[in-house]
């Protein structure tokens, strides 16, 4: 089946994974565009798995004040390398990822972060479970690791800080 440059260009678009790996999940979806997505989803999230045990040192710490100067976050966001934490890519990880704690009032990272005997839905405690506040059909999780495929480094959210006047 032959796969136009144009289809090609459009998964690459929607997906941000190379072109290359655009092609073969076209050809291997026989140019069905959902199959075809779904097929790089599964391959990111392979990849992402294949990463989670590397460290990650580096990256950048985003700030986020809210209009009004009421509200503020800072959010510690690590990859492998400097390199990668200058990326387009990562830098609006980790601004969509300030951005959702701002929103969201998330208190702990992840479900490993949360104290024995604390009460609450986990996806609404913990930062990487919460629904992304652009896109609810994904989680936080679900965009870091888009990211990781995307970047081909770990990705991981250290810590963050929420300020709030009046609380």
């Amino acid at each position: 089946m032959e796969i136009s440059a144009d289809k090609v260009k459009e998964l690459r678009q929607k997906t941000g994974a190379g072109i290359m790996d655009c092609k073969k999940a076209l050809t291997e979806a026989v140019g069905n565009f959902d199959k075809a997505c779904d097929i790089i989803a599964q391959r990111g999230l392979a990849i992402a798995q294949k990463k989670s045990g590397r460290s990650a040192e580096q990256g950048l710490i985003e700030c986020y004040v809210h209009t009004g100067n009421h509200l503020g976050v800072m959010v510690e966001v690590n990859c492998e390398t400097d390199f990668v934490a200058r990326t387009p890519d990562f830098k609006e990880l980790a601004h969509n990822i300030a951005l959702q704690i701002s929103a969201m009032s998330p208190r702990y990272v992840s479900k490993d972060d949360v104290p024995a005997g604390v009460e609450g839905d986990p996806s609404a405690i913990c930062l990487l479970l919460q629904p992304f506040i652009k896109d609810p059909a994904k989680s936080i999780q679900d965009i870091i690791t888009e990211t990781v495929a995307k970047t081909g480094e770990n990705i991981k959210v250290r810590r963050f800080v929420r300020f709030e006047l009046g609380y």
